[in-house]
């Protein structure tokens, strides 16, 4: 019998056929089933998220995997093998985070606001034309002006950066002490310039109402401020029909300067009330250059005054479209540093959003420039100069960064 079985013609050509199962295919045993693949389906999403399988065995033990079903129904020896295994199993997969709401959002109707602030204070000049007699007395003035400029521009940064680390409070007490101080030493410089007399009372107005404005600004306080206006506005309007007589203009002044002064101090007492931390003081050089960028650009634009004051008019008027496309700008960094996958994606975003906005801001200021009868060529150079948005200061609000954020 262990020989080949030899086959008689005819007989046994082909093997007899075996009768096959009924009710259709022969389905696959339940013992031969892997149940990791449906434990993997059923945790699909937590585990394709995870960075590394441990992230993947503290999820099957918060899910309550007991030892001996790990190795009872899973046939593998421990947690973290069967962690080891999902994790290699399902394919990584890293969902995009929520977007986050645009700390940078642009207030149409408080850029309108602040760029009337920024305008409405040149009327005050207009009213009180022929108070002031001599040149000496416009110097002082103007000398008043750029000392006030340069201190509160470097005081307001001051003051943001307390707001950030200390809250309300900590800005309260910088804007405390700083304000006075910069109105009595821009008073101080306006007196000695001009001497005594109406230019140097003026002087010191002026620099009341630029320290009141500042406090005001700072503190998010701009429709306080353009009530506290309403008496120079409305003085500047009258002159439309008739001139108002010297004391009432003068009454009209000194109200403004009054309100911006009393809302101010109403302002930092209700800040200081406000509970906050002590925070850290940056160091007074840090402000310096933001003091002393201001400074400049006073200077150049009392230069550009000098040579056409429409061009002043031109460039004090685009403050608030100015302050809208500030903010846009910072609303479209952020948005390219959130899509960035590396810092150069991100700066070539940034650049030309840079671009796209600095344009959008000098091509109307060119036409305003030719529709006042002003040479465009100082009104653009002027704008780029001192209108240029800051890409340092925007900054997102915490949450998870991009890869941009990381690898910077």
């Amino acid at each position: 019998m262990s020989g080949p079985l030899r086959l008689v013609p005819g007989e046994g050509d082909c093997l007899p056929t075996l009768p096959r199962p009924r009710g259709g295919p022969r389905r696959r045993p339940s013992w031969a089933h892997d149940p990791i693949d449906e434990l993997a389906e059923r945790l699909v999403e937590p585990v394709a998220a995870a960075v590394h399988p441990y992230e993947v065995a503290a999820l099957l033990e918060s899910d309550g995997l007991t030892g001996d079903q790990i190795t009872e129904r899973y046939a593998r020896p421990d947690l973290f093998t069967l962690a080891e295994d999902l994790y290699e199993r399902v394919p990584r997969h890293y969902p995009e985070p929520p977007p986050a709401p645009d700390p940078w959002r642009p207030d149409p109707l408080r850029c309108a606001v602040r760029g009337l602030v920024f305008a409405l204070p040149g009327l005050a000049y207009v009213l009180a034309a022929g108070v002031w007699r001599g040149s000496a007395d416009v110097t002082g003035l103007i000398v008043c002006a750029l000392a006030a400029w340069a201190w509160n521009q470097a005081l307001a940064h001051r003051a943001y950066l307390r707001l950030a680390s200390g809250g309300p409070a900590a800005a309260g007490r910088t804007l405390r002490v700083g304000a006075p101080v910069g109105a009595l030493g821009a008073a101080v410089v306006g007196l000695a310039v001009s001497g005594p007399g109406a230019g140097a009372a003026f002087a010191a107005g002026q620099s009341c109402y630029l320290a009141a404005a500042t406090v005001l600004l700072v503190l998010g306080r701009e429709r306080v401020l353009l009530l506290s206006l309403s008496p120079v506005a409305a003085g500047a309007a009258s002159l439309l029909v008739w001139r108002p007589w010297p004391p009432l203009a003068l009454a009209l002044l000194l109200a403004t300067a009054a309100l911006a002064v009393g809302a101010a101090g109403h302002a930092v007492r209700t800040v200081l009330k406000k509970q906050g931390g002590a925070g850290t003081a940056p160091p007074l050089l840090r402000s310096l250059p933001y003091g002393l960028f201001g400074l400049a650009a006073g200077v150049l634009a009392a230069l550009a005054g000098a040579h056409d004051p429409r061009s002043v008019v031109v460039l004090t008027l685009s403050m608030g479209f100015a302050e809208w496309l500030l903010y846009r700008y910072r609303s479209l960094a952020v948005a390219a540093l959130r899509s960035s996958a590396t810092p150069r994606g991100f700066a070539l975003r940034a650049g030309r959003t840079l671009a796209l906005c600095l344009g959008a801001y000098l091509a109307p200021l060119a036409l305003g420039a030719l529709a006042a009868g002003a040479e465009p060529a100082p009104v653009i150079g002027l704008g780029a100069v001192a209108g240029s948005p800051s890409p340092g200061r925007a900054r997102p609000r915490r949450g998870r960064r991009s890869r941009a954020a990381r690898g910077a």
